[in-house]
C-alpha cells in the first residue's frame, strides 16, 4: 500500500517494473465541482509525481485510464485529437495529465496509452468479480441495490435535458471489454508502435431512463426511484467514437447493454454472499429480495 504523491515509496518499486498503469484518481464530475482542490491535487500533482518517478527510474511506458466525463474527444481522419476541457476540475485535471503525457513522450520518448473509459460498467462473467464503490454512485448497481431493499430510493438527477427522454445519455462499456482494450494496449507498445490517445466506448448511447427499462426488464423488478435536481458538471450526452481504437487496436466492445446489466446482478448476488458471510452481526435480522434475472 502506499501513495503515488510518496515520492521516497514511489522511486523504491519503480526500479522493479517495467510499464506503469496508473488507476490513482477521484473521479466523481459533481464533487469536482465542489472540491476542485482535491482533484487538482490528487490527479494533476500526484500524477505528476508518479510520472516522474517513472521517468527517473527508467521506466518508458505508462497507460493512463481516465472517464471520459468531461471532455469531447473525437478523432478526424488522421487521428488528430481535439480535447476541450469543460468546466468542472475532473476533466480539466485528467486533460492536464494527459497533455503531460504528451510532452513527456516528445521530450523523453516515454510512450504512452491514454485509455479513455466512457461509463465502465458490469461485472466479470463468473460473478465473483464485480463493482464494490463505498458509498455506491454508479446507476446499475445503485439500482440494483435500490431493488433489493440494500439502500433506499434511487434518485434519478435531472429529467429535463436536451435528449430524448430529458434523461443523459451515456455510453456504457463492459469492462471486460475494457480489459481486453488494456492487454491490446501493452502488447501494441511492447511491439514499439508509437503512443496513442483511444476513446473506449461502444459508440451506442443509452439514457438514464434506458437504462432502468433494462434492469427492471432483466431483474422483473420496478427500481424505486425519485427525480431529483440536476448535479453541478453533468453533460447531457455523452457517447464514444471508438473508430480510433478500433483502427490501432483491432478492438471493439463485444458486450451490448443487457449483458452488462446481468454481469452486474451476478456480481451484486455474490457481493452480498460475501458480506453476510462476514459480517453476520450486521446483517442479522434484514434480508434482502433476491434478484432474479433472465439471461
Amino acid at each position: 500500500m502506499g501513495d503515488i504523491s510518496d515520492r521516497t515509496a514511489l522511486s523504491r518499486v519503480m526500479t522493479r517494473v517495467n510499464a506503469v498503469m496508473h488507476f490513482a484518481a477521484h473521479s466523481q464530475v459533481g464533487e469536482s465541482v465542489q472540491n476542485p482542490r482535491i482533484y487538482f491535487q490528487n490527479n494533476a500533482e500526484a500524477g505528476l509525481a508518479l510520472l516522474n518517478a517513472a521517468l527517473d527510474a527508467g521506466v518508458r511506458s505508462l497507460f493512463f485510464p481516465r472517464l471520459a466525463q468531461c471532455t469531447e474527444c473525437p478523432e478526424d481522419a488522421h487521428h488528430r485529437r481535439y480535447a476541450a476541457a469543460a468546466r468542472e476540475s475532473y476533466g480539466t485535471s485528467k486533460l492536464f495529465f494527459e497533455n503531460a503525457l504528451e510532452a513527456y513522450d516528445r521530450a523523453y520518448g516515454m510512450r504512452y496509452m491514454s485509455l479513455r473509459y466512457f461509463n465502465a460498467a458490469g461485472a466479470d462473467e463468473s460473478g465473483e468479480i464485480g463493482e464494490l464503490h463505498d458509498p455506491e454512485t454508479h446507476l446499475i448497481p445503485a439500482a440494483l441495490k435500490a431493488i433489493t431493499g440494500e439502500r433506499g430510493e434511487l434518485e434519478l438527477f435531472g429529467a429535463d435535458y436536451p435528449t430524448p427522454d430529458g434523461t443523459c445519455v451515456r455510453d456504457y462499456i463492459h469492462v471486460n471489454d475494457l480489459a481486453d482494450a488494456h492487454v491490446l494496449a501493452l502488447k501494441h507498445i511492447e511491439a514499439g508502435n508509437s503512443s496513442a490517445a483511444l476513446n473506449l466506448g461502444t459508440g451506442l448511447g443509452c439514457s438514464v431512463k434506458e437504462v432502468i427499462a433494462m434492469i427492471e426488464e432483466v431483474t422483473g423488478s420496478k427500481v424505486p426511484r425519485r427525480m431529483g435536481p440536476r448535479r453541478p458538471g453533468d453533460p447531457p450526452a455523452l457517447v464514444a467514437d471508438p473508430s480510433h481504437a478500433q483502427a490501432v487496436l483491432q478492438w471493439k466492445a463485444k458486450r451490448a447493454l443487457r449483458e452488462i446489466v446481468q454481469t452486474a446482478g451476478r456480481g451484486s448476488r455474490a457481493a452480498a454472499r460475501r458480506r453476510a458471510r462476514h459480517s453476520p452481526s450486521r446483517l442479522r435480522g434484514w434480508r434482502a429480495k433476491p434478484l432474479q434475472f433472465t439471461l
